[in-house]
């Protein structure tokens, strides 16, 4: 396939509206109460007759410091002693989900996210993990993707010597931007030096994929300053780029009105920056993935895209399709067969039910059968920008013009606009509509169709 991408910048303020990220589909608004732990082992128990592989999620929420951007479920505190007692609960919670799975069924995928993974100290890692390897069947021939999330400010050589010999071969390190002057605004002091420390680390130790992100429309940014920050990461060759945008939300997130609305980038200057930043990656090699992600044309990202095997879920873009996810810790979200399912999000309604012997899920849906073929279309179109008709019509055995007549006749100005073609045969998306692909997907979401008062980011 074509990994281009064209700015139209008429065209992206035309479209630029809110709509969902489509990390699942149906999208978390969904969820709801009547889906309980009771329905979740239902769903787990089943998932085994299908001996599909596993991923696994686990959230740790500690937070040293506010990062004022920040819209992640997560607990700001300076105090260590709080780690024993959250590991002594997502101990026990490992134990009740293993309980349920088959342990023939191997570990593809295991992801640490947070929150501040690393805000645990070397001898509670090993715990973790080892306590992991106790309950589910982990790959120790370095083949699975093991991945996680560094601050680096909480991280040093000898922090990701132990993550390698524990069995982590990806990393994703929070940058966000090196200016200073933007690190003061949002509270996240962290310099380049200790950064690329923990990067170059990763790299001696045989890390095999790097990620960096970066966040754009902070306060004080302009072109200028952000591509200052990104070609000394461009420099550093990471193997993928993500580049997020900031979504002033303060009314929704507390932490977020310690920033001055007047501080942002004007919205001109946000799409400049953005512009900016895809001609120097693309200029520097780097594909377009989607959704805010650049990749090396090596990366397993890139290959999964070209090949259309690529995947997305919570954790963003992924290569292993077929695996249910489990999600463990306050706030987690899994995918168990045709359903998705959240854990509680207060430290102490999460404890408490791990205390009882239960686990944590208090809300999640089960997907429909309309659900699971929209899902199918969206996710293609996300990670592939590209549809085969006849393939989905053969795998539900529906009419696709038929089935999806609203989104059928929407298409037609998608393509007037050049962000699309289309035909009975396929739907692809062009270079200049690959911004846009979250609109595109909203034609197809049937719960957008029904209401007008959910509440997403911007897409751009």
């Amino acid at each position: 396939m074509e990994q281009t991408i064209v700015f139209d910048s008429d065209l992206i303020k035309r479209y630029d509206k809110s709509g969902p990220r489509y990390t699942s589909y149906p999208t978390a608004v969904q969820f709801h109460e009547g889906f309980n732990e009771e329905t979740y082992k239902e769903y787990a128990l089943k998932s085994n007759e299908q001996k599909s592989p596993i991923s696994l999620y686990f959230h740790i929420p500690f937070c040293d410091t506010v990062c004022y951007y920040c819209a992640c479920n997560k607990v700001v505190t300076k105090d260590r002693n709080l780690s024993p007692p959250y590991l002594q609960r997502l101990f026990r919670e490992i134990e009740l989900q293993g309980a349920l799975f088959d342990k023939n069924r191997q570990v593809n995928q295991l992801h640490w996210g947070g929150g501040t993974p690393t805000f645990l100290n070397h001898n509670q890692i090993n715990e973790l993990m080892n306590k992991t390897r106790e309950h589910f069947h982990l790959l120790e021939d370095d083949s699975g993707e093991y991945s996680i999330e560094i601050d680096p400010r909480e991280a040093n050589e000898e922090t990701v010597a132990l993550l390698r010999k524990q069995g982590f071969n990806r990393m994703s390190l929070g940058v966000q931007d090196f200016e200073p002057q933007v690190q003061k605004a949002v509270n996240r002091i962290q310099s380049e030096a200790e950064t690329f420390l923990v990067m170059n680390a990763a790299r001696n130790e045989g890390f095999k994929s790097i990620s960096i992100d970066l966040i754009y429309g902070l306060p004080f940014q302009n072109t200028a300053s952000f591509l200052r920050t990104l070609e000394k990461i461009i420099a550093a060759s990471p193997d993928r780029i993500s580049i997020f945008n900031y979504a002033h939300l303060p009314t929704l997130f507390k932490p977020q009105r310690r920033i001055a609305e007047h501080d942002l980038p004007s919205p001109a200057e946000k799409l400049s920056i953005l512009q900016h930043a895809i001609q120097t990656l693309t200029t520097s090699g780097y594909v377009y993935i989607g959704m805010d992600h650049f990749a090396k044309p090596n990366d397993e990202l890139a290959i999964a895209q070209r090949n259309r095997t690529l995947y997305r879920n919570f954790q963003g873009y992924a290569t292993h399709a077929d695996c249910d996810l489990i999600g463990m810790g306050s706030t987690s979200i899994g995918k168990v067969g045709n359903s998705y399912s959240q854990n509680l999000k207060l430290l102490p309604e999460y404890y408490a039910a791990i205390d009882a012997n239960k686990l944590a899920v208090f809300r999640g849906v089960a997907l429909t059968d309309d659900d699971v073929l929209r899902r199918d279309v969206i996710t293609q179109l996300i990670c592939h920008f590209y549809l085969s008709i006849p393939a989905i019509e053969a795998k539900y055995h529906i009419n696709f013009i038929d089935y999806f007549g609203n989104a059928w006749t929407g298409l037609a100005q998608f393509q007037i606009d050049g962000l699309l073609k289309y035909n009975e045969q396929s739907i692809e998306v062009l270079p200049v509509g690959k911004l846009m692909i979250r609109n595109i997907c909203m034609l197809f979401d049937r719960y957008l169709e029904e209401s007008t008062h959910q509440r997403f980011s911007k897409v751009l």
